[in-house]
C-alpha cells in the first residue's frame, strides 16, 4: 500500500520537528519519493548518520509502504 505525500510529509515533521522539509513524488505512484530535510538535528553527522535518523523517523516505513526515497539532508547554513 502506497503512502501519500502528505502523510510522508507530517511523519517527517513528526520526527523533525524544527525541520525545512520539501517532499517530491517523482513517479506520481506514492511509492517513490524525493525529500529535502534541513535540520538542527543533522548537525555535525556525516551523511550516512543523517539517513540513518530519517529511516528512524520513518519507524519501518521504507521497504513496505515506501519503495523509494531519495534524501537530501542538511543542517542550516
Amino acid at each position: 500500500m502506497p503512502i501519500a505525500q502528505a502523510d510522508l510529509e507530517r511523519i517527517l515533521h513528526e520526527g523533525f520537528p524544527d525541520a525545512e522539509i520539501a517532499v517530491e513524488d517523482l513517479a506520481g505512484d506514492g511509492d517513490h519519493y524525493k525529500a529535502r530535510i534541513v535540520s538542527v538535528a543533522f548537525a555535525g553527522l556525516p551523511r550516512v548518520r543523517q539517513h540513518q535518523l530519517v529511516y528512524a523517523a520513518l519507524k519501518g516505513r521504507m521497504g513496505g509502504e515506501l519503495h523509494a526515497l531519495a534524501l537530501e539532508t542538511s543542517a542550516p547554513a
